[in-house]
């Protein structure tokens, strides 16, 4: 029987709130043997952007990387949230390890190719290094990965956090049972975004399609369950969506095959 690995995905709201981030970091504590946490910091960078001057700039909710943009989000998520997060964890008597795709060569991205929309220094992951994560996880130490990753010549690049989420948990697939837990601000994907008890119990590719035909699903929520499905299909046992407080609860809606 395989060991068991979470690989739970936390976006910017949550990490940039004092109390929600506390209170997520006591159920990953929580949480039973090999863990990694993969986390975003949008919010941040763009405050911090806005304090030196500098434009943020958003397409569908993806944000265009130039230059300067990149040291911002560089600044922020490898260094300010996830140390942040680290110290935390270590509080918690969790020893974590803070990473970038760069550190032991663990993602490998190559730069968006310029088609509609030119984003800048902006990765779509080619590769992970699941041999280097495991290792770590073999010293019982549990990973905190941030949004950045590396093209293998020397330059950094912003890579969406649920993304590497995906990857990650894929990657790690031949060799653990995986379970993936995306967690936000909500109780789960809602069928009706002004009420936060409409959670979608489950959805199978068909539902998917059908809501995000009727506009029920729809913005961020769509890329994230893509990313949802791909795993499940590349041998990831089980993957959930749902609300920050809930991921040692089971609550929340169940992607399926």
């Amino acid at each position: 029987m395989r060991e068991k690995i979470t690989i739970v995905k936390v976006g910017g709201k949550i990490v940039e709130d004092e109390e929600s981030l506390q209170h997520l970091l006591t159920d990953f504590s929580a949480i039973a043997g090999n863990k990694i946490l993969v986390h975003g910091g949008g919010r941040s960078a763009t405050k911090l952007a806005e304090k030196l001057g500098i434009e943020s700039k958003m397409v569908n909710g993806r944000r265009i990387t130039d230059a300067e943009t990149l040291k911002v989000v560089t600044m922020v998520y490898a260094g300010l949230v996830n140390k942040n997060i680290v110290a935390k964890l270590q509080a918690k008597y969790v020893n974590a390890l803070g990473l970038t795709g760069a550190d032991m060569n663990i993602i490998l991205s190559d730069k968006r190719p310029v088609k509609d929309i030119d984003y800048g220094f902006v990765g779509d992951v080619r590769f992970v290094n699941a041999e280097a994560l495991i290792e770590i996880l073999k010293q019982n130490v549990v990973p905190v990965m941030s949004s950045i990753t590396h093209d293998g010549a020397g330059n950094l690049l912003n890579t969406n956090a649920d993304t590497i989420a995906g990857e990650v948990a894929k990657s790690l697939s031949y060799d653990y049972d995986v379970t993936l837990i995306y967690c936000f601000e909500k109780k789960g994907v809602l069928k009706d975004e002004n009420d936060d008890n409409s959670v979608i119990p489950k959805i199978d590719k068909e539902l998917f399609k059908q809501y995000v035909e009727e506009g029920i699903i729809n913005g961020g929520m769509i890329p994230k369950l893509e990313n949802a499905f791909q795993a499940l299909e590349s041998g990831v046992r089980t993957v959930i969506i749902t609300e920050a407080s809930e991921i040692c609860s089971g609550k929340g809606t169940y992607i399926i095959k």
